[in-house]
């Protein structure tokens, strides 16, 4: 399972990118942040939400070196149905882990439902895990409270709480 501090777990999956499909490797990110988070289910309520949350904040990742990556257990062919019809302009990778690999290694898997838990994991430009939060399947995540978390880690410096960007570090 994923540890703060450790390499994050790497992976190499299948993903629905643009309008087609590619295969989507974690050391494919090296030199660059890396957002991956997991949602439960294509077709759902709360997960567009955060879909296009993450979409509309999209450039302002690109803009602090980092990349954004969506999984959840569902299929590539579920994914490009789904964001064709309901999300087209949504532009980064969105992995289709059917085997629960990723879902597993990263701690958020529900096996008896077959699942992801929602999940936002920042890693570092060298692999290592910086920061995790899991939650329950019925409250969305803060976009930009991920992002604000990104910008801490980025000034290298201790960041206290309620720290904003641009605010001076401990």
């Amino acid at each position: 399972m994923a540890k703060i501090g450790d390499p994050a777990p790497v992976f190499s999956a299948e993903a629905y990118v643009n309008g087609g499909f590619a295969n989507v490797r974690l050391d494919d990110y090296l030199g660059k942040w890396v957002i991956l988070f997991f949602y439960p289910l294509d077709f759902t309520f709360v997960c567009p939400t955060e879909i296009r949350g993450f979409a509309k904040r999209y450039a302002d990742f690109q803009g602090h070196n980092a990349v954004v990556i969506a999984a959840s257990t569902d299929s590539v062919h579920s994914h490009k149905a789904w964001f064709q019809r309901d999300m087209p302009d949504v532009a980064f990778p969105v992995l289709a882990d059917t085997s629960h690999a990723v879902s597993r290694a990263y701690g958020v898997l529900i096996e008896q439902k077959g699942i992801a838990l929602r999940g936002t994991f920042i890693i570092d430009p060298e692999g290592i895990l910086r920061y995790a939060v899991i939650s329950d399947l019925n409250v969305g995540r803060s976009v930009d409270e991920t992002l604000r978390v990104l910008q801490a880690f980025q000034t290298g410096g201790l960041c206290p709480v309620d720290w904003q960007p641009g605010e001076k570090n401990l």
